[in-house]
């Protein structure tokens, strides 16, 4: 009979196989790609030593097609869960080395396992992505897996943050998992994400493209706006995988994480005076003034590429995640598009989600007028950024810093939709639109009749701007609370920010709102 010493020594023996793959050459054909095992981005991700693993030795049931001989263990897909600076995250990766990553009848069910798990517990769930989509000896079998992974990461939406790290190719049905969660990190040059590959895009429209300008990290971060975050190697990656995890809650029932600083909540922001010029026209850097505001300077951009007419970002304020939405004008001059309507209203949407207070910093001229803009539903996208906005129950606090134009204005949550908080600058204008451009409706005929057109448009500029433009136009009208000097900003949010830190708020009773999309 075998003894229990011989039977631990035979698990330890399969275990160690299981971790260094059936294959040898199949590692070292991974790593001549510049890709890194499963194993080994589970080591980049987690607190070292802290993974355990779960369903290491499944194996597929599937016959035909040559797959009864073909039985390797974990079936493609390493699960468990591990620590990110000591909190709980649950994780699944793809081990391309098995059958290219594919994904079969046991694979989705270990993937299964795993987020019903993380959504248990109540900690967030990461996916390293490196497969060839649907295993297809299995057929239909695979696909339905696909579903079961679709439909739990739209129950787990804005319970438990998920992320999404895009480590090789990612086709067909599969490119519907990332794009189901909160964040998608790509890596240049070895991932991509398409529905059909390029030479089905050949065959069917004549296009001849390759993988990487099709679907590749770049196309998706600058271009589609698919990917929050594009990296150039493995390692960086992974490292703002884990600082985004420091900065989200583990679920939609608990505070984001607070961590000591030794930035002063009072620190003047002196900067501010010189960093944003007075004159509305005149363009500024918005990423100076929340690393302004921000502890110590630190600013984790979302989509920094995309729509980058609107900042959207992660900072701490004395020690507490804030989440910042801010127009850009170094780019199109901050204008709200369709784009940037959509990343700003996603944006809002996770923080909500996950309990993170909604700081506006508002320099609009307005939306982006054009055909191409109306025809493709700037209506539409631009009410995305309302609903979420309006739908929101988190600390809200709006400051504007110079123009405030139009529907913009309100978009950009202004007291009348909600915001606990209206601040501004004394450089502020609040109006449905600029001074000239008021001035040439209201006093067309005046001006057109004047034996001096130009200098009676000049006059008449001044007169709307001392009238409805003055910086405490709003104020007297209980549209902003408080004008304030920019050199206290940092300092005002942040007291602002401790007032609301309890606060409460129920929506309506509903199964759930129909946004537009």
């Amino acid at each position: 009979m075998t003894s229990m010493r011989e039977r631990v020594e035979e698990l330890t023996a399969l275990r160690e196989s299981v971790l260094q793959g059936h294959d040898p050459a199949a590692t070292r054909r991974q790593h001549e790609k510049g890709k890194l095992t499963a194993h080994e981005r589970i080591g980049l991700l987690l607190d070292e030593g802290s993974f355990r693993e779960i369903e290491p030795f499944r194996r597929h049931r599937a016959v035909g097609f040559g797959m009864e001989d073909r039985r390797p263990h974990s079936d493609g897909v390493i699960t468990g869960w591990g620590t990110v600076e000591g909190r709980k995250v649950f994780v699944y990766a793809h081990d391309f080395r098995v059958f290219g990553g594919a994904l079969g009848e046991a694979h989705a069910e270990k993937i299964h396992k795993v987020m019903d798990l993380a959504v248990a517990a109540g900690a967030p769930l990461v996916g390293l992505n490196d497969g060839a989509g649907a295993r297809i000896q299995e057929g239909v079998t695979a696909l339905a897996g696909y579903g079961g992974i679709f439909r739990r990461h739209t129950r787990n939406s804005g319970v438990i943050p998920q992320i999404s790290v895009m480590l090789g190719p990612c086709a067909g049905g599969a490119a519907y998992s990332p794009a189901l969660t909160d964040f998608v990190f790509m890596v240049r040059g070895t991932s991509q994400m398409f529905i059909t590959g390029p030479d089905v895009v050949q065959a069917v429209t004549g296009e001849k493209i390759d993988m990487n300008g099709l679907g590749g990290a770049d196309v998706h971060a600058d271009v589609s706006g698919v990917a929050t975050f594009a990296y150039d190697d493995e390692e960086s990656c992974l490292a703002d995988v884990r600082y985004l995890l420091c900065m989200l809650p583990a679920n939609n029932r608990e505070l984001p994480p607070a961590a000591p600083s030794a930035d002063p909540a009072d620190r003047p922001t002196d900067a501010l005076l010189h960093l944003v010029p007075a004159d509305p026209q005149q363009s500024y850097d918005m990423r100076a003034v929340v690393a302004e505001i921000a502890d110590d300077g630190e600013c984790f951009e979302i989509s920094p590429t995309w729509a980058d007419n609107v900042l959207c970002a992660l900072i701490r304020m004395d020690g507490h995640v804030v989440g910042v939405i801010a127009n850009q004008p170094a780019s199109l001059a901050g204008v709200l598009d369709i784009r940037a309507s959509e990343k700003a209203a996603r944006f809002v949407q996770m923080c909500d989600a996950f309990n993170i207070p909604l700081v506006t910093l508002v320099d609009v001229p307005g939306f982006l007028p054009g055909v191409a803009q109306e025809h493709g539903g700037i209506i539409r996208h631009g009410a995305k950024l309302l609903y979420a906005y309006c739908n929101a129950t988190v600390p809200r606090i709006q400051l504007i810093l110079r123009k405030a134009y139009g529907g913009a204005y309100i978009v950009m949550d202004s007291r009348s939709i909600g915001a606990d908080l209206s601040l501004a600058w004394p450089t502020n204008e609040i109006a449905v639109m600029g001074a000239e451009g008021a001035a040439n409706v209201i006093f067309r005929r005046e001006i057109a009749a004047a034996d001096d057109p130009a200098t009676m448009r000049a006059q008449k500029i001044k007169e709307y701007r001392s009238e409805l433009l003055h910086p405490y136009y709003a104020a007297e009208r209980g549209l902003v609370d408080d004008v304030i000097d920019p050199r206290h900003t940092r300092l005002t949010l942040i007291r602002a920010l401790d007032m609301l830190r309890g606060k409460h708020a129920d929506l309506p009773s509903r199964k759930h709102g129909n946004p537009p999309v």
